[in-house]
């Protein structure tokens, strides 16, 4: 570069890395051990169908299918002091069944009257049995908007993503299919918790990992990093929901779930919850921390491996910060009712936090942080110590004018 004259920058290329082989060995051979188990443990535990269903609750009551034919704001006689409505009545038209085609009133909290409920909309109502049957309110179908948005999103990852994202999408449907037809069921059948929760898990993050971000040792590197996470994070847990006596029927669904399913291990499905909300933040941390290391030996071939660990543990300490952030404010977000409840307690927080409603959730906040900041190092650690030396023939920083 001339004195005085032009500008001078560094086009750096990031060299292809070679994996150190014995290590590289003992990572592979170790993934291999635990997909092999897994599978073996997900083919023993597959659960039949649960005998229970959805849509056959309780005396041969069942969900129907009916369109909403008009709406009144309010029902006859049923009033607060204020004069404020106490419900809202529906006049609906069921849509299938023997009983197609029949005209029914359904009772609705005067919320769902006022978010836009209007004649032609869909709703599923409760019939139960009788002469003639009775109906009640149970949701609003809302699949046609559901459908649309999760079109747009797949064509929104479409074009950003590409392939790589199309491929995440892909992995994404697998883990709803474990979930689905794997963890749930099996939890239904009385299997452990925590062991759904780890098998269920392993298997996701097998296929999800290597399906987002290809077959590689830094795949691998942040596969294994995850799968200890995964592991920390269940442990953590399991003493949690023991020394703080939790009993997993906290909220109104699990309280509602037990009149089906009594013999249900409540506390295993807390801990199965715990492990299974932290995999995707885990999974994020993992293979920033496995990629970071790969970047960093590309482009600064003589750093020792302390060296090295201690950088991408600078590049880790930042990505913890953020990530504890998204922990906190998407629990918060998802518990923005209960928070409300706290304001409205004006209770002191110690005494508050005993609750099981508000205890819960700050075990599953801390247990999932807990992991995922000490899958940090171990991902770290198991990169450092699996990447070799970057290829020769091709130079990590090459010079050049412009």
């Amino acid at each position: 570069m001339g004195a005085g004259h032009g500008h001078g920058h560094l086009d750096e290329q990031v060299a292809p890395v070679r994996a150190r082989p014995w290590p590289a060995a003992l990572l592979l051979g170790f993934l291999a051990v635990v997909g092999v188990a897994a599978v073996v443990a997900m083919v023993v535990m597959w659960p039949g169908r649960p005998d229970i269903d959805a849509k056959y609750i309780a005396d041969g009551a069942r969900l129907v299918n009916a369109e909403v034919t008009s709406v009144k704001d309010s029902c006859a006689g049923q009033q607060t002091q204020d004069g404020a409505p106490e419900c809202a009545e529906l006049r609906v038209r069921l849509l299938e069944g023997s009983e197609k085609g029949t005209p029914a009133t359904v009772q609705v909290p005067p919320q769902v009257a006022e978010s836009g409920l209007a004649k032609g909309d869909e709703v599923q109502v409760l019939q139960t049995p009788g002469t003639p049957p009775s109906y009640s309110f149970q949701s609003v179908n809302r699949n046609v908007p559901l459908g649309v948005l999760a079109a747009i999103f797949v064509i929104v990852v479409a074009l950003v993503a590409r392939l790589r994202g199309l491929l995440a999408i892909v992995g994404l449907a697998f883990g709803a299919f474990v979930l689905v037809r794997f963890m749930i069921p099996a939890l239904l059948e009385g299997s452990s918790g925590l062991l759904v929760a780890l098998v269920g898990s392993t298997a996701i993050m097998f296929v999800v990992l290597y399906l987002a971000h290809g077959p590689s040792l830094r795949t691998s590197a942040a596969l294994a990093g995850t799968l200890v996470g995964v592991a920390l994070t269940g442990g953590i847990g399991l003493v949690m929901i023991r020394e703080a006596r939790l009993s997993g029927v906290a909220d109104e669904g699990a309280a509602f779930l037990t009149t089906f399913v009594p013999d249900l291990d409540f506390r295993g499905l807390l801990l199965c919850a715990v492990i299974v909300a932290g995999l995707g933040v885990l999974n994020d941390v993992t293979i920033t921390q496995a990629s970071a290391v790969w970047e960093l030996r590309g482009v600064a071939p003589h750093l020792t491996r302390r060296e090295l660990f201690s950088r991408g543990m600078r590049i880790g300490r930042d990505h913890i910060a953020s990530t504890i952030y998204t922990i906190v404010f998407a629990y918060a977000g998802a518990t923005l009712a209960v928070l409300l409840l706290v304001y409205i307690y004006r209770q002191p927080a110690d005494d508050l936090l005993s609750l099981e409603q508000f205890a819960e959730e700050v075990a599953r906040t801390l247990a999932s942080a807990i992991g995922l900041v000490l899958a940090v190092p171990i991902t770290t650690a198991i990169a450092v110590l699996t990447v070799g030396e970057p290829v020769d023939e091709v130079p990590a920083v090459r010079g050049k004018h412009v």
